[in-house]
């Protein structure tokens, strides 16, 4: 049996994730909790709305209620990449060469490692944003579609359009595919590298719940979600990806929801958080499972990965964090 060791934060933990060998995370009060020989916290003063990983720099960035974009060093030092008064940052991506992305109303902003910003303007407003593999170009989710934009160029944005909230957006490994979440409980996916025809669409239906964690296999294989009583996992190996596939239902669970999914860095396994607080693994292989925590508090907000996939860090709604090594 894998073992825990616990970590209680007070409040909502909206984010876990290791920057090096060193767990951190971040709640949405706006204390960062390190686990370095010892518990260390640092504030950022505001609530907070988003906090994601910079795996290239291997740092935080976060959103915030105070308008600010921060970044936060291993060490728990904090640089603020900028600040929008009187506006609420609820979107952050990192990208190549040191940009970052971050978003208010219906704009987005690209902050380039020399500090300078470029705006990108949409007409509704902006949901989720994340950076291709390759290339400084970025995708936008928005109210229905997505809207495609070189940084480095001035390029005529490509639309790629599906009636409905898009409420978040992620690239394929490979940069061939994207694919949103959206409000009405589906997933949904162009392919970019075929032909402009409507071919290109993939529609992922028939989740019971608003998917809200999207995680991609190591080399991009396939692709996980939340939003069900099991994993629902996409297979992406083939030139259309999922279309006309079924995907894969791992560690199914009668009525209870899987909030977060995480896979192994280098291998096809995959790290399952449900509503309840437990946590399974399991291989994508033979769909054999291991229980790595028991159910909790509250349910699972976030994990992340270790580098040698021998740990995994999570966080909850209710402040039961951890991390499991799993190699006990």
């Amino acid at each position: 049996m894998p073992t825990v060791a616990p970590l209680d934060i007070e409040g909502h933990v909206l984010a876990a994730h290791f920057l090096g060998d060193i767990p951190v995370f971040a709640a949405s009060s706006g204390a960062i909790h390190r686990l370095d020989g010892g518990e260390k916290v640092t504030k950022t003063d505001a609530g907070l709305l988003t906090c994601v990983k910079d795996p290239a720099s291997q740092t935080l960035l976060t959103g915030g209620e105070d308008g600010r974009v921060l970044r936060i060093a291993p060490d728990g030092s904090v640089t603020e990449l900028a600040h929008a008064p009187r506006k609420w940052i609820n979107v952050v991506a990192p990208g190549p060469q040191g940009a970052v992305a971050y978003a208010h109303g219906k704009s987005t902003f690209v902050r380039l490692a020399d500090g300078t910003t470029k705006e990108f303007a949409e007409e509704r407003t902006v949901e989720g944003v994340d950076f291709a593999p390759k290339g400084l170009r970025i995708a936008v989710a928005r109210y229905n579609g997505v809207t495609l934009h070189w940084v480095g160029t001035a390029g005529a944005p490509v639309d790629l359009d599906w009636k409905g909230a898009h409420t978040g957006v992620t690239f394929s490994p490979d940069g061939r595919f994207v694919v949103t979440m959206m409000q009405e409980s589906a997933l949904h996916g162009w392919k970019l590298d075929g032909k402009s025809t409507d071919a290109r669409h993939m529609r992922m239906t028939g989740y019971p719940a608003k998917v809200k964690s999207l995680s991609w296999s190591p080399k991009g294989k396939w692709l996980a979600s939340s939003g069900a009583p099991a994993a629902i996992v996409w297979p992406f190996a083939g030139k259309d990806g999922p279309m006309g596939k079924a995907p894969l239902e791992l560690g199914t669970r009668a009525n209870i929801l899987v909030t977060q999914v995480a896979f192994h860095p280098l291998e096809e396994v995959l790290a399952i958080g449900f509503i309840d607080g437990m946590i399974l693994a399991v291989r994508i292989a033979d769909g054999k499972e291991a229980l790595l925590r028991r159910p909790g508090k509250g349910a699972i907000t976030a994990m992340d990965w270790s580098t040698t996939g021998k740990l995994l860090c999570f966080a909850s709604d209710q402040g039961d964090c951890g991390v499991i090594d799993i190699t006990a």
